[in-house]
């Protein structure tokens, strides 16, 4: 892989954590716990409450487990393994990595993982 297309791929994957961080920022507040005093909250608009911050909760999950896919692959730029396929050793099409440029899998062996 050519250094100019891993320095374009290493700031898709910084931008990424910045959007990530700043969503995760603003997003903070519908994850907070479900007030349950019936004086201040109807029964239907704490079910509504307690849906959103499930959602939220879910949402921030996947949000997390993003940020530690961008991190592992600063680590591997920086420690000169990224782009190469953790399953087969095989270098992962730019193609690929220009759509998720935190994968480890070439289009092959992330076919066979989803198999089975």
């Amino acid at each position: 892989m050519k250094h100019t297309d891993l320095e374009v791929l290493r700031q898709q994957l910084l931008d990424l954590r910045a959007e990530l961080r700043g969503v995760a920022e603003s997003t903070r507040e519908d994850a907070r716990p479900v007030e349950l005093d019936q004086a201040s909250v109807g029964r239907l608009s704490r079910m509504d409450a307690m849906q959103i911050q499930a959602m939220a909760q879910a949402t921030s999950r996947r949000r997390e487990e993003q940020l530690l896919r961008i991190g592992a692959a600063l680590r591997r730029m920086d420690e000169g393994d990224y782009g190469w396929c953790v399953d087969c050793g095989e270098e992962i099409d730019l193609r690929r990595l220009r759509i998720d440029p935190a994968a480890t899998r070439c289009v092959a062996c992330a076919e066979r993982s989803q198999d089975r």
